[in-house]
């Protein structure tokens, strides 16, 4: 359904208020006949940040994180309540959104740090030949192998987001980023040297894709930037104190630094008089990387923000909470660009197209009921590189999750062999003798943080032990919540009778959709394939359960 809304007036959306505030070749592809760009084919900047939640944009209510860049985008554009990522992880999750297709759909090209198979065509290749200049800067999709040398034959050799024309980072002398834990990437120079010396007269598609949120921060650097503790508001899945506060802050401090990227990439196409026939599109590919949110299907690891500005065509002031999933990106940026693919192979996701275009009158789409979220591998963090397979499906108001393999813990093992002597075992849960959490040690799903090491240090403490236990523990085979009214997704309402009607008709919309989508976790033959794919970044060694 859509709303429109004024500046003065904003409507309530289930568990929150909106606030207001005001190239290069590409390997075999041939260059096919360009667009007639005198039909004012419209432009696209593609803007995704790396592990941001859905609840941390100032336009979605958030008290401790300032967004003006998408706040502009939302306020100017659509603003949609209801997206979710491919995956609770970036790989897989980029994977869905530049195919059309379930990570589980792509083989190794869905799987985290794993290859990237050529017939796994992204929607670029199909704008490129469509006669659309392509360019990217910062993080493109993976982490993935590409093509090393000719031995590699079967392998893409490009990024999937396309090529990055330059890696313009910050000079010495100039602007520099804030923190240590920011990209020295000059995103916007890299932007505009595309815009002045590659983009020539041909419409564009450009990648924006920022290393922020993503790990490591510098710790306090919220200091130096005048944040206050007590402006954020905690999740509920986390303890209320001054050492996750100010986490949640360093968090925000990098999420600020990307939009204010966006701020000069929206100024500058102003300038030159391009702002009107470019689309923007801004999302995220996942959660925020804290414990129980990042590589969990739950709101805070799979629901990301979504706005879109395109006014002359979309119009402006308009909240979607019809249900949009990363599957949907490929076919509709297809269908905006009057691009018909040639080399793709079948898109799962719905174009929606409608939805944008549909202006004052509410939508009601059947197909829009459901958005389906999986993971398999994250991080290496368990005996012989096994993931945690997970399938979800998310409705406005409910999330079923199907964890397949209960036994295995969720976050990672609890213990791993020392690095420096494989022979030995590095404590239970990474705690040394003094009491002091092991960098890397244990856990390893969850990206080394204060709030994970908050946790473990402190999980003998009574007031900490249930926190340690929602992020760590094993989980049941099966998990439903009501994020409406309970998005840190505490009360598990699975074995509740009053919601056996809600869990049933959930779990076959699921079924259907992994069995229609040949999910191999459920319609085999190898049902365990997912684990047998190679894994191309670090590895750990974990004892044999």
């Amino acid at each position: 359904m859509t709303y429109n809304f004024n500046i003065d007036k904003a409507p309530f959306h289930g568990y929150f208020s909106i606030l207001f505030l005001a190239m290069l070749q590409y390997g075999c592809l041939d260059r096919e006949t360009k667009i007639d760009t005198s039909d004012n084919s419209p432009n696209i900047l593609f803007v995704i940040s790396d592990d941001q939640s859905y609840f941390h944009t100032s336009f979605a209510g958030s008290t401790f994180v300032k967004t003006p860049g998408f706040d502009r985008i939302a306020r100017e554009g659509i603003y949609f309540t209801n997206c979710y990522a491919g995956s609770p992880g970036c790989a897989p999750s980029r994977s869905a959104l530049i195919t059309g297709r379930h990570h589980w759909q792509n083989e190794q090209s869905g799987q985290h740090a794993s290859s990237w198979m050529k017939k796994h065509v992204p929607f670029i290749d199909e704008l490129r030949a469509n006669g659309y200049q392509l360019g990217r800067t910062g993080k493109g999709v993976g982490p993935f192998q590409y093509a090393r040398n000719e031995n590699d034959s079967l392998w893409r050799r490009t990024n999937a987001a396309g090529i990055a024309h330059s890696e313009v980072k910050f000079k010495e002398d100039s602007e520099q980023p804030p923190t240590t834990g920011i990209s020295k990437l000059d995103y916007f120079a890299n932007f505009k040297h595309f815009m002045d010396d590659v983009r020539k007269e041909n419409p564009f598609f450009f990648w924006f894709g920022g290393y922020e949120p993503h790990r490591v921060f510098e710790k306090e650097s919220w200091k130096k930037m005048g944040k206050k503790l007590e402006d954020v508001k905690v999740p509920s899945f986390l303890p209320d104190t001054k050492e996750i506060r100010g986490d949640l802050l360093d968090y925000a401090v990098e999420i600020e630094w990307f939009d204010q990227q966006l701020v000069k990439m929206l100024d500058y196409l102003e300038a030159i008089g391009e702002l009107e026939n470019t689309i923007i599109i801004i999302t995220s590919d996942n959660g925020m990387a804290f414990p129980r949110a990042k590589a969990n299907s739950y709101e805070y690891g799979a629901h990301v923000p979504l706005a879109i500005r395109y006014p002359k065509k979309f119009g402006a002031g308009r909240i979607i909470n019809d249900m949009i999933g990363f599957l949907d990106f490929a076919p509709t940026i297809l269908e905006l660009t009057k691009t018909k693919p040639k080399k793709m192979l079948p898109i799962r996701g719905k174009s929606f197209l409608e939805v944008l275009e549909s202006k004052e009158r509410g939508v009601e789409n059947s197909n829009r009921k459901y958005s389906y979220v999986g993971r398999e591998r994250h991080s290496s963090s368990r005996y012989a590189n096994l993931g945690y397979p997970q399938r979800s499906i998310f409705s406005d108001d409910y999330v079923l999750i199907w964890n397949l393999k209960p036994v295995r813990w969720p976050a990672g093992a609890p213990q791993k062999y020392d690095p420096n002597d494989t022979t030995q075992l590095l404590p239970k849960y990474g705690i040394d003798t003094n009491g002091k959490y092991i960098p890397d040690a244990a856990f390893t799903d969850i990206d080394d943080c204060p709030t994970k090491m908050y946790l473990i240090e402190n999980y003998k403490n009574d007031s900490i032990a249930p926190y340690f236990r929602l992020a760590l523990d094993k989980r049941p085979e099966f998990e439903l919540y009501d994020v409406t009214n309970d998005p840190s997704c505490l009360n598990n309402l699975y074995n509740d009778l009053d919601f056996k009607e809600t869990k049933e008709r959930l779990w076959v919309a699921l079924q259907n959709e992994l069995s229609d989508s040949k999910d191999p976790r459920l319609v085999g033959p190898e049902k365990e394939v997912f684990d047998s794919y190679k894994r191309y970044s670090r590895m750990r060694t974990f004892p044999k359960p």
